[in-house]
């Protein structure tokens, strides 16, 4: 028998990607939305259909109910959190425990919160794993860290099997072309290569970042929901592909794969560092217990990175002028 998973957000960047991934792997997918959807997408036309109403303590648990996982990646976006500080709480914080009440109340087997690197600080440097002190500075961060605790803390009680991903620098294709993250670095830089011709950096570049191809993502998601119940441990995991690069040295990979796969080089315009800039101390951002467990991330930043072109393209139409090599 099918293994049905809920999925919020499952409309989202991640989300799609990720769901569509689950359905890929045996899963039977039920996307859940606050709007009432009269039709599967069709990106992913096999998937079932829920209206979320999070004011409701009875819809969703009705809707949790019947499934054997829920992953909950339904939140505001980092600008719109800095916007309006109090409907992040109200969103990000409220509607997850609204959630994770509703889903022990119907029983459901297992809960993964989609979390974000973003809650150890603004600019994350060396070493970092589970261990490392959470400094959150932002509205987005700081609601994101709310969630973790209520999740960790029925973890820890044994109401609920549960994990907290946080993950780090997701990149890569979405779903579908009407899912508009290209304010994301490597999205933001895919798209100016198609549209300009010219990739922009705002800086210097030096900072590193802890990339993760979206493959990679759903993969990771993918492998906690089916872990042992042991192999949770106290729930708490960074989800990152222990890649990290120079933001310089990513728009330069762009660089080579905007040449290989659309036919040209975009140029580079580079600011010079500031006085106060400069690369810093390394980062590495370690994902050991997921891998300890047995994921094996594909680490594909090439892969991705051509399919977020190629979607740029049948979105934005043909590549500016550039230079041709």
């Amino acid at each position: 028998m099918m293994r049905r998973v809920l999925f919020t957000g499952g409309y989202g960047y991640l989300g799609g990607r990720v769901a569509h991934a689950l359905a890929a792997r045996g899963w039977e997918v039920t996307l859940g939305s606050r709007q009432a959807k009269t039709a599967a997408p069709g990106w992913l036309p096999q998937a079932r259909l829920a209206r979320l109403d999070w004011d409701s303590p009875e819809n969703l648990r009705g809707v949790c109910a019947g499934h054997d996982a829920i992953v909950h990646s339904a939140s505001l976006s980092e600008a719109d959190a800095a916007r309006d500080p109090q409907e992040a709480l109200r969103v990000n914080s409220g509607h997850s425990l609204r959630l994770l009440d509703a889903a022990m109340a119907a029983g459901a087997g297992r809960l993964i919160y989609m979390s974000t690197a973003h809650v150890y600080g603004a600019a994350l440097t060396g070493t970092v794993d589970e261990g490392t002190l959470p400094r959150p500075l932002s509205a987005y961060a700081i609601t994101h860290r709310v969630a973790e605790d209520f999740v960790l803390a029925a973890h820890a009680a044994g109401r609920i099997e549960a994990a907290v991903l946080r993950l780090s620098n997701g990149f890569g294709a979405p779903a579908h072309a009407g899912i508009a993250r290209w304010s994301l670095l490597v999205n933001d830089l895919c798209r100016q290569a198609v549209v300009n011709g010219t990739l922009a950096l705002k800086s210097a570049g030096l900072q590193q970042r802890a990339f993760i191809p979206l493959e990679d993502a759903a993969a990771g998601i993918a492998h906690v929901l089916d872990l042992p119940k042991a192999g949770l441990m106290d729930g708490l995991f960074n989800l990152g592909a222990d890649m990290p690069m120079r933001v310089i040295d990513m728009a330069q990979l762009i660089r080579q794969r905007c040449e290989a796969v659309l036919g040209f080089r975009p140029a580079l315009d580079v600011p010079p560092a500031g006085a106060h800039e400069t690369a810093g101390p390394g980062l590495h951002y370690l994902s050991a217990k997921l891998q300890a467990g047995g994921f094996a991330p594909a680490r594909r930043a090439a892969h991705e990175i051509d399919q977020t072109l190629l979607v740029c393209r049948q979105t934005f139409g043909k590549p500016a002028s550039a230079e041709r090599v």
